[in-house]
This record gives structure tokens, C-alpha cells and sequence, in this order.
């Protein structure tokens, strides 16, 4: 249900706002990458959840351009 939710706000979006968005959870999936070196990160689980929001951005923009041809 929360999943769902997510994905129709990224359906919503543009293709701008969905290239910042990537933009923002690859940044974001970096910290915990280094976080978790150092040894410094709690919830491990958050890079796996991290991880699988980058592929449903990229699904999204995928579809998005395969509509617009």
C-alpha cells in the first residue's frame, strides 16, 4: 500500500522531476554505501529500499519514454 502510493506520485511527476529524483537517490544510496564502510549506519535494510526506489524511477522514466515515441 505504501509502495503503491509512492509509484503513482512518480507517475505523476515529470521527466525533469523524475531525473532530479534519481539524481537525489543515488546521492542518497552513496551516504548510506559510505556510512555503512565506516560502520556508521544503523538500518542497513534502508540501502536495499533505497536500491529498489532507484529502479522503480527508472522504470517510470523508461515507460515515459517509450509512451512519448
Amino acid at each position: 500500500m505504501k509502495i503503491n502510493k509512492y509509484v503513482e506520485d512518480l507517475r505523476a511527476k515529470s521527466a525533469a522531476e523524475l531525473n532530479d529524483e534519481l539524481v537525489a537517490a543515488k546521492k542518497e544510496l552513496f551516504n548510506l554505501r559510505f556510512q555503512n564502510a565506516t560502520n556508521q549506519l544503523d538500518n542497513t535494510s534502508r540501502i536495499k529500499d533505497v536500491r529498489k526506489n532507484i529502479a522503480r524511477i527508472q522504470t517510470i522514466i523508461a515507460e515515459k519514454a517509450r509512451v512519448a515515441e
